[in-house]
């Protein structure tokens, strides 16, 4: 089977699916800043999707030419759904299926989903079985999971493992540490070590506290490891995927430049009002930041109710 898995450098470089951030506007702005090589999108459940609130969740899996290789990432608790997913998302042309068993948020834990299945190998092995054939060996199947639920949970990663997937995706810390505790990289060479001896062909990505490519590239390095994701370090530098990021040298314009940028981009995309404008507000703090006056701005431009004014604002 080929795939974008062939054609990946060593080590790549990921950035991490981040619920209503990581959409299709916001990839745009960091494949013309500075590309990664795997973008995935935010995470997308399958039982919603198989649903009459389908037509609410599709924007969640736009995506253009500049956005590959890119993976959808799913979630959610019925096999059967996941079986039908991800024959839709085979035609809908993603290089790739991701299934989110690491997500802590206390609504979706509750309802047995993300990282839930943590605690239920069962009904993870069924998931991924399911999906496995929906995907018919068309595309690769990974998972991006977390290191235990309550503590360090090896038999989880060895099940895992097991599984024979194209990649496999730590964030290093539990589900119920959130991202409050440091992320714990020295536990990642005996991941590594496990991952050697149950299944060498599957990829094997770290995450967690990763600020820019520059740390990525050490702890792939460092640890041996396929490849890095960098989630909320994107939040402080719009280049972290760049070799040396130039962000630090850009002027007030050209930040308010780059978030013009976004919004315009926002409006062309989203013209029937798919994400309300206040979506914006949580990139401001990007952008809008590091001169003089920048939190006064910050707050006038969260004020602002139409298009039309935030780039009034920033002009």
């Amino acid at each position: 089977m080929k795939s974008y898995l062939d054609q990946l450098p060593k080590p790549f470089f990921v950035l991490a699916p981040m619920d209503d951030v990581t959409d299709t506007v916001f990839r745009q702005i960091v494949a013309e800043t500075a590309p990664p090589d795997l973008y995935f999108t935010e995470f997308v459940n399958v039982d919603g999707l198989q649903s009459p609130g389908r037509v609410h969740l599709l924007k969640k899996l736009q995506f253009t030419d500049k956005e590959h290789s890119i993976i959808a990432q799913v979630w959610g608790v019925k096999p059967e759904n996941y079986y039908k997913t991800a024959n839709e998302l085979v035609d809908m042309g993603f290089d790739g299926v991701d299934i989110n068993m690491g997500c802590p948020v206390k609504t979706v834990v509750k309802n047995g989903a993300c990282a839930a299945l943590i605690n239920n190998q069962t009904l993870a092995g069924e998931i991924i079985q399911a999906t496995k054939e929906g995907l018919a060996g068309k595309i690769p199947l990974s998972v991006k999971t977390r290191i235990g639920y309550s503590g360090y949970d090896k038999s989880w990663l060895e099940f895992m493992i097991s599984q024979k997937l194209s990649m496999l995706s730590i964030h290093l810390r539990t589900a119920k540490e959130l991202s409050k505790a440091a992320a714990h990289w020295e536990l990642m060479g005996g991941i590594k070590a496990l991952r050697d001896k149950l299944s060498p062909e599957t990829l094997l990505v770290g995450n967690g506290d990763v600020a820019n490519r520059t740390e990525a590239a050490a702890l792939a390095e460092t640890y041996g490891i396929d490849g890095v994701m960098i989630g909320r370090g994107i939040f402080h530098d719009p280049f972290a995927f760049a070799g040396k990021s130039s962000w630090a040298d850009y002027t007030r314009q050209q930040k308010m430049e780059l978030y013009a940028q976004h919004i315009q981009l926002f409006a062309e995309t989203w013209q029937h009002q798919e994400h309300p404008i206040h979506t914006l507000n949580k990139f401001c703090k990007i952008y809008i930041n590091g001169f003089d006056g920048a939190k006064e701005m910050r707050e006038e431009l969260m004020q602002a109710t139409t298009i039309e004014q935030l780039l009034s604002l920033l002009e």
